[in-house]
């Protein structure tokens, strides 16, 4: 096989500080008209990640597709309180407390990364049929810790990077430059990328202002605070940003 020298990214984003961090490397890597970012809309409950995702797409400059493939996750309610219609409420705990009690967090959405790996695969090979592509894939060594997230780890990773390598006569590869990164470590590429971390979101609930409960906040708090910094977010309690220090 010839070295892969990708031209061309797409950059999946959720409008959360990990797959952001992403738009801007690969933007810098690539250069703005040479990276598309994608979001999904799976029937979360709340949809202000997708707005994010868009602004971000705009204080880069970069073109950006937006899809609803709902339909696809509409049995997810079942067992994922993420999803609309699930009779289950978000659980304000931390992964690993919930793993403790449960096995799982019931915030897992079945299979969700494979999904928009598949999705993002045939987008790349559509949109540039001729040209090698990079996918950025925003995995991270803390959602993958315990097992909290089996579609995060490096083996799921690397066992989807082969099928799409198959799958687009090796023309479009998965990046995954966080996947032995842990949150803090993420927040410390991006302050020195220039994230606009601002324009950003990371809580489950999706309300105006961060819960700064649920698990995906207090890793995002807690990421902040190991980089000695404030978030720019807006959060519903109040945070001493000097502990720790």
């Amino acid at each position: 096989m010839n070295e892969f020298k990708a031209t061309k990214a797409l950059v999946l984003n959720s409008g959360g500080c990990d797959s952001s961090t992403l738009v801007s490397l690969a933007v810098k890597e690539f250069g703005a008209d040479n990276v598309i970012t994608a979001s999904l809309y799976y029937g979360q409950k709340h949809d202000k990640e997708l707005k994010c995702a868009k602004d971000i797409a705009e204080f880069y400059g970069v073109k950006h597709i937006e899809e609803d493939i709902s339909c696809v996750m509409k049995y997810a309610g079942e067992v994922c309180s993420l999803i609309k219609g699930s009779k289950d409420e978000l659980i304000d705990k931390s992964y690993a407390e919930q793993i403790a009690e449960n096995g799982s967090p019931n915030s897992e959405v079945p299979f969700r990364n494979g999904l928009f790996l598949s999705i993002a695969a045939a987008y790349a090979i559509s949109l540039f049929p001729h040209e090698e592509v990079a996918i950025f894939y925003g995995a991270h060594a803390d959602d993958a810790a315990g097992n909290a997230y089996p579609d995060c780890t490096s083996e799921f990773a690397d066992a989807m990077d082969n099928a799409i390598m198959i799958g687009s006569r090796n023309k479009v590869r998965l990046i995954r430059p966080l996947i032995n990164k842990n949150k803090s470590q993420v927040v410390s590429l991006g302050l020195k990328l220039g994230t606009p971390y601002h324009l950003t979101t990371s809580c489950y609930h999706g309300r105006d202002k961060a819960c700064g409960v649920c698990g995906t906040c207090r890793d995002r708090i807690a990421a902040f605070k190991a980089n000695h910094t404030r978030d720019p977010i807006d959060y519903e309690i109040d945070i001493d940003w000097e502990e720790d220090k």
